[in-house]
């Protein structure tokens, strides 16, 4: 096998130049620097088996063609003495004019659109080779010199040979080859010997084409290295628990076993074999291999992306796996197939798949996806806010804790069941933390009458919100609106304690006073101070004007921008609250009276999660225990 650099192709052509694209490409994959250089024994392999599926495409049709009953197959051979190494596949086979036309020119190679994607500094170029047909070349990254000789499927055409050292040319010639095929030969640079040794081959075959749908041999003793059988195309049936395990640790080298395992077999509207993994947790582990989201994508067996994000829409990124489709056409640059209407036909069913898949867990395994929920439901709430076209079918996969069932979690429909009787809208209330939320003023009406409340305590609920402000003809609303229409209270009593009426009510000049008072030592902190008969246990509370951004967004605005100011706010007084009405009987130059507006005003800003400093009440709160001492 071994051929000097010397070894002349017969009846070579004089030097042909390269086109210049592909003397740019050339430049940068000989003279840039790369992590990973055994990419190009995948590509090599991938072009193989691409040529292989064409010539089954071709025996469909005809059967004048040279070597009918040869088997489908790639040999790896190798000389570690010469530093050569060839790759050989019984494929389709080219006459020397298609030989010229997909090794020269920018016709075939999609050279132009990698150069674009070359400029995207942030990219590294391994991960872009394969994705704009461009992949032969990826060869000089390790290569002295190529030397590919083929002969076609075609009886009357003559072999050819193809020889470059990745120069600006590259000289065509006849051949001698009595089998159809393609076998490129590769004389390996001095630092690229590596790759003339076979555990090294080994393990770069095992890593990157262990599913190419045709047998790979592995020097002279014909190998057999790839395990072919990809179990994604097995019928889910036939495969036991321990298989798919096996599987999820090969795919990720994650020990840990995935917390669901989603494979499907489809045959219309499109022939689709998938196997997909939710992971046990949304972070990847160090150990794994998946340096990034995407699912492997292959065609009949045949890798065509690594790191496919079209497959699923972004909020279903945790999911890991494959995806094998029958219907993507191998014969155009993986570029175009990524584009390719076959891509959102693909995406629409595999997302229907997942999210089938969750609702039944959340229906009949209500432990394991409560397990889920804890860990990836900050993706189902982001696709509720961010998908317009499927967040309708993730609203039941949604899960809240509840003022009525704090510890558990419940669905939007456990909340409708528990509803009182003609009640008509869901009630929620935004805050920091789930602890702190229950403590809102905003709720005393609620929680005095018996009605549940949503608890919406994470960063993104916020978010969430844009996406559903009904469900089942049930309109969501917020507790803290100003302007909320409150629902009838189920026993007709507003609610006041025992406290109350150890009190009598301050006379409405009383109150007048009161308030102008709290807005004259409050000023332009806020936009007005007024009663409110919406409180019962709760001193005071603050609302947004009317007309004002409403607090879901003003959330979304404070998370997007740090300089984001939230609007004035109107202070609510319940002026039938024991503290409110013991404050209104105070003359006006007491001591406390200041103060006590100080700490009403700024407590709700606490609530709020709104206090620029809360260690400034500290002073205050210590005058207060002194004073309380002193009587």
């Amino acid at each position: 096998m071994s051929v000097g650099f010397k070894d002349q192709i017969q009846n070579p052509s004089d030097p042909i130049a390269f086109e210049t694209e592909v003397k740019q490409l050339l430049n940068i994959l000989i003279h840039s620097l790369y992590t990973e250089r055994e990419i190009f024994l995948r590509e090599l392999i991938s072009n193989a088996s691409d040529a292989l599926t064409q010539m089954r495409f071709v025996m469909e049709t005809e059967r004048e063609v040279v070597d009918p009953g040869v088997e489908y197959e790639i040999h790896v051979d190798v000389d570690e003495d010469e530093n050569i190494l060839e790759i050989t596949d019984t494929g389709i086979g080219m006459t020397q004019e298609e030989v010229r036309t997909n090794l020269g020119t920018i016709a075939q190679s999609g050279a132009r659109a990698f150069l674009e994607a070359a400029e995207d500094e942030e990219k590294d170029l391994e991960d872009v080779i394969g994705k704009f047909g461009v992949g032969f070349y990826s060869v000089f990254m390790v290569a002295d010199w190529v030397k590919v000789t083929s002969r076609s499927y075609k009886p009357d055409a003559d072999p050819a040979s193809w020889f470059a050292t990745g120069a600006e040319t590259f000289m065509l010639g006849s051949a001698e080859k009595d089998n159809r095929g393609t076998t490129v030969t590769v004389k390996l640079k001095d630092d690229a010997a590596e790759f003339a040794r076979k555990h090294r081959l080994r393990e770069i075959i095992k890593k990157h084409s262990d599913y190419v749908a045709y047998p790979i041999y592995l020097g002279e003793d014909e190998e057999q290295v790839n395990r072919q059988n990809a179990v994604w195309r097995e019928n889910p049936r036939a495969v036991d628990e321990g298989e798919y395990e096996d599987f999820y640790q090969h795919l990720t080298y994650e020990f840990e076993p995935p917390l669901e395992t989603i494979h499907f077999v489809a045959d219309a509207p499109m022939k689709i074999f998938a196997l997909l993994y939710i992971p046990p947790e949304p972070d990847r582990g160090l150990t794994t291999i998946r340096e990034e989201n995407g699912l492997k994508l292959y065609a009949r067996k045949v890798l065509i992306d690594e790191y496919s994000k079209e497959l699923l829409p972004q909020y279903y990124r945790f999911i890991q796996g494959v995806v094998d489709a029958e219907d993507l056409p191998l014969n155009v640059s993986r570029e175009s197939v990524q584009a390719s209407a076959v891509m959102a036909r693909l995406k629409r069913i595999l997302t229907n798949q997942v999210t089938q898949t969750l609702a039944s867990m959340a229906s009949n395994e209500e432990e394991k996806y409560e397990e889920f929920w804890s860990k990836f439901g900050q993706f189902i709430k982001e696709g509720v806010a961010s998908d317009e076209s499927d967040r309708s079918s993730l609203y039941p996969l949604l899960r809240f804790r509840t003022t009525s069932c704090p510890d558990i979690w419940s669905s939007l429909d456990d909340y409708i069941e528990r509803m009182q009787e003609g009640q008509d809208k869901i009630y929620y209330i935004l805050g920091d933390d789930e602890h702190s939320v229950t403590r809102s003023p905003h709720l005393d009406y609620f929680q005095t009458h018996g009605y549940e409340v949503l608890i919406l305590a994470d960063p993104v609920d916020s978010f969430m919100l844009m996406g559903i402000r009904e469900y089942k003809d049930y309109a969501l609303k917020n507790v803290s609106d100003a302007d909320l229409e409150l629902p009838t209270s189920p026993d007709g009593q507003e609610g006041k304690t025992e406290e109350d009426d150890q009190e009598s009510s301050l006379s409405g000049e009383q109150v007048d006073h009161l308030l102008q008072t709290f807005q004259d030592k409050l000023g332009d902190r806020v936009a007005d101070v007024r009663p409110t008969d919406r409180l019962t246990s709760s001193v005071a509370r603050l609302v947004d004007p009317e007309g004002a951004m409403g607090q879901e967004m003003q959330r979304v605005y404070k998370m997007m921008d740090r300089d984001f100011k939230i609007p004035k706010k109107i202070l609510e007084l319940n002026t039938e609250h024991p503290l409110i009405q013991r404050l209104g009987r105070l003359e006006d130059g007491h001591d406390l009276k200041g103060a006590v507006i100080e700490q009403i005003f700024e407590s709700t800003l606490m609530i709020e999660g709104l206090h620029p400093d809360p260690a400034d009440m500290i002073p205050r709160i210590q005058k207060f225990m002194k004073s309380a001492l002193k009587e």
